[in-house]
């Protein structure tokens, strides 16, 4: 069994398995001890024994609880009085909110602006008075440059997110009901990646229980924090990221958690986004596509935020599971590694705080990713009719058009129009794309990732 070395630079204590076992003392008053549930449907599709560790049914929806308030409860009752600060993409600052209600802390909390409201409405409801909201800049890190700034005018504790061994530890004490459920450690564990205290956490205490254990950190595309410092050998700042898996959608991975996965030798799937680094590499970078991992290996893979969306809406559909993006981060990591045929494999659902407007967004990135959603730039001839002939002879039977736009507005009855098309299946687009060759139409296909589709999301 592996014991902890880390060394972090927060002047605390490192992290240990021993840490993980006091906070699971210290918090078990107030956190919920959730679901370790079988998942019949992931467990057919991946040939695995697959559970799901349901934080997304967690006092806040989300674990962050743990970390939060493990911190909170250690702090002195003049660090009490002095008050909170905090920065959070939303279920962190659910979390610091809860706390600062039970224990009557008064709290600032600073979140993105592009945090979802109903992540806000949580916020607000969680902490009552005791708490002040504040919504600034565009990303996690923005807010969290605003909020040391409080801390430093102020004076206030400032309860991190995930690079404090303390909120680490809190966060870890998932791994111990895990092993407390199953009655020992898991083969595989699968875990979403955002700054990286869950990871660590957990990865911390399962290692030293069973050197063994398989660990995989699942990112999103674009957002692989982890992976680029474990490329450059330290955490480094992105220079831009995908917002969308607001959870986990951070510049800079924490330097907790990168130590944590640096020791344990993890190995990185590539990603355009290392290229930069790769000259400096100090981590295994192995091709992309589906990897299969020895027993007690380390690995840090990333999905695409479409794939992340296909697996919300399917354990919505199939599990009745309301995952909000992060919290679909794992079980979407599945589909990017080999598993055993007898392994016993743990899925982290992190979260559950998803804001129903953002179904629609979700479906369409969903569609695009399946290939099944692609969108034209088709210039119709200027003459009666071309629009009825599109429809006849360049669609497909099971075809449908969810977008019609003309581009000049001015002039609606000819000219250049943007087309939204949804296929019946994937297969279909090459017999579509041959159509449009064939017809007297001048179609461009836009490629997600070019200048024009950005527009379109």
């Amino acid at each position: 069994m592996s014991t902890s070395h880390t060394s972090v630079t927060t002047g605390l204590p490192p992290l240990t398995a021993a840490d993980v076992d006091a906070a699971a003392e210290r918090i078990a008053a107030v956190v919920r001890r959730t679901p370790l549930e079988p998942a019949a449907r992931v467990s057919a599709a991946v040939g695995a024994d697959v559970y799901l560790k349901r934080e997304d049914l967690q006092t806040v929806r989300s674990y962050k609880i743990r970390g939060a308030y493990n911190v909170m409860a250690q702090l002195s009752e003049a660090d009490r009085a002095n008050g909170v600060v905090a920065a959070s993409a939303g279920n962190h600052a659910q979390g610091v909110a809860y706390a600062c209600r039970v224990m009557e802390i008064p709290g600032r909390i600073y979140v993105p602006t592009t945090t979802p409201k109903q992540k806000r409405d949580r916020i607000s409801w969680h902490g009552g008075h005791h708490v002040e909201l504040i919504a600034v800049g565009e990303t996690y890190d923005a807010a969290a440059a605003a909020a040391q700034a409080d801390v430093v005018r102020t004076g206030a504790s400032w309860i991190h997110a995930f690079d404090d061994p303390r909120t680490a530890a809190g966060q870890g004490t998932i791994a111990h009901e895990i092993v407390s459920e199953l009655g020992r450690v898991p083969d595989v564990v699968v875990l979403p990646v955002g700054g990286g205290g869950c990871l660590a956490g957990i990865a911390t205490y399962l290692r030293a229980h069973d050197d063994n254990v398989t660990i995989v950190g699942v990112e999103p595309t674009g957002a692989v924090s982890l992976a680029a410092a474990l490329a450059a050998g330290h955490p480094v700042t992105l220079d831009t990221i995908d917002p969308f898996v607001d959870g986990a959608a951070v510049k800079r991975i924490g330097g907790l958690g990168h130590e944590v996965m640096a020791r344990m030798g993890a190995t990185i799937t590539e990603h355009p986004e290392l290229g930069a680094y790769a000259s400096s590499s100090k981590a295994t970078i192995l091709p992309a596509g589906r990897v299969s991992l020895a027993p007690g290996s380390t690995h840090i893979s990333h999905v695409d935020e479409g794939a992340i969306c296909s697996t919300m809406l399917e354990l919505y559909q199939n599990e009745g599971i309301i995952a909000e993006p992060a919290g679909a981060l794992a079980v979407t990591g599945l589909s990017e590694i080999e598993l055993p045929d007898d392994a016993t494999v743990v899925c982290l659902v992190s979260g559950g705080n998803n804001d129903v407007s953002r179904y629609g967004e979700i479906i369409e990135r969903s569609l695009v990713h399946r290939g099944l959603k692609h969108y034209f730039l088709v210039d119709f001839p200027q003459e009666p009719g071309a629009l009825r002939r599109f429809l006849d002879e360049v669609l497909g039977p099971d075809d449908d058009v969810t977008l019609f736009e003309y581009v000049k507005r001015n002039n609606r009855e000819t000219g250049a129009a943007l087309v939204g098309v949804e296929l019946g299946v994937p297969e279909g687009l090459a017999g579509l794309l041959e159509r449009m060759a064939g017809s007297r139409l001048h179609c461009e296909h836009l490629q997600p990732g070019s200048p024009a589709y950005s527009y379109l999301t």
